[in-house]
């Protein structure tokens, strides 16, 4: 497996009950932290790791209907906290950038996308098909910001799982090689979103793998231990997401050594951002 290079850090938040984020949680509100990565390739060079938040987001959800997912879903991002900004801040022009690796298409995970117009978005076929489904007006039941997404998307997407070598894993099934040299092995993790993908790599310190929102909280694919049933209201596939913990689940048993990120679980990204990008760091 080729090595890469991993920087971590967030980008704006949401306010979020502990109680629905794992089940038996206190009743109170807790940060759901915007993460995004930096990933340097051998040959690639960049690749983004999501997009966090925006002050976009005020923007698309100052009316009717997006208003009422703004309501649900109280953001707070500052502009010197866009990815956007802290590239600058750290030498590296956005515009520089030519590879974003999308898990799937809810609004904190695609806030910055439009920041980014030299890039591929690489991302799965169906999350791609089922959010191009998705009507302008009712998207944000499912998530998603319409007005986040560039013109050009369709121009612009690469799918993971029709350009990445398909490899066949004894946990997950087909699992794709993104670039056939074994630096980013993309993981379907299907269940919160329509599509969801997640990334393995390896550093030249330690092993990640970034599961997106295959699960909020380290203590789910630890114990099992679910999140309130009420999020499945929102959830793409309450059967797929279950099933998607089992296998993350043995995949820690069997892995112990890996670094599991979810992307809200403070607990474990706590740990990992730096507040000025070093590639080295991790």
């Amino acid at each position: 497996m080729a090595h890469t290079k991993l920087y971590l850090n967030y980008a704006g938040f949401c306010w979020a009950k502990e109680h629905h984020s794992i089940r038996g949680g206190r009743k109170k509100d807790i940060k759901f932290q915007a993460l995004w990565g930096l990933i340097h390739h051998p040959e690639k060079g960049l690749i983004l790791y999501d997009t966090a938040y925006t002050t976009r987001f005020y923007e698309a959800t100052k009316r009717f209907p997006n208003a009422i997912y703004g309501k649900l879903t109280k953001v707070e991002i500052k502009p010197e906290q866009e990815i956007r900004q802290q590239l600058l801040e750290n030498g590296i022009d956005p515009l520089s950038i030519h590879h974003i690796l999308l898990t799937h298409f809810h609004a904190d995970h695609i806030g910055g996308l439009l920041d980014f117009p030299n890039a591929q978005i690489y991302t799965s076929r169906k999350a791609y098909e089922h959010t191009q489904r998705l009507s302008h007006r009712l998207a944000f039941t499912k998530g998603v910001l319409k007005d986040h997404l560039p013109k050009d998307l369709h121009e612009r997407v690469v799918f993971t799982d029709e350009v990445g070598l398909k490899v066949m894993d004894p946990i997950f099934g087909a699992v794709y090689d993104l670039f056939h040299d074994g630096a980013l092995v993309v993981v379907p993790l299907p269940g919160h979103a329509a599509g969801q993908i997640g990334v393995r790599l390896q550093t030249k310190k330690s092993s990640y793998f970034l599961i997106a929102d295959a699960c909020w909280n380290k203590v789910t694919y630890q114990q099992k231990h679910l999140p309130h049933p009420i999020v499945r209201l929102f959830f793409d596939s309450w059967k797929d997401f279950k099933e998607t913990v089992e296998k993350l689940h043995s995949f820690h048993q069997q892995f112990p050594e890996v670094v599991i990120v979810p992307t809200h679980c403070q607990q474990t990204t706590d740990a990992l951002i730096q507040s000025e990008i070093d590639l080295d760091a991790l």
